[in-house]
């Protein structure tokens, strides 16, 4: 498996995590009081842009050509990384 592979690999796992997560929030919320909920709906509202948000980027890296690989690989930790991070605070808003 190349690196490349290995890399769109890691980040689709990654994603997987987060979507695990998403559904973890949104059983909560479930059983949440009403302003509680509220909060839930918001805060899953912006947990789901952000993983979009990260899907897309995966996506334009797996359609990336070899030549344009390096390129698009350090934009995309860069976008990575604020979105990890914005996933991570939003996501810390519920324990």
């Amino acid at each position: 498996m190349s690196d490349r592979d290995k890399y769109v690999e890691e980040a689709k796992a990654q994603l997987d995590r987060w979507n695990a997560q998403i559904e973890e929030l949104q059983q909560k919320m479930q059983s949440a009081e009403a302003q509680a909920r509220k909060d839930y709906e918001n805060q899953l509202e912006e947990l789901r842009a952000q993983r979009d948000a990260a899907q897309k980027q995966l996506d334009k890296m797996r359609e990336a050509s070899d030549a344009a690989w390096d390129d698009m690989k350090a934009g995309f930790d860069r976008a990575w990384d604020q979105i990890a991070s914005a996933f991570d605070t939003a996501r810390a808003r519920f324990k």
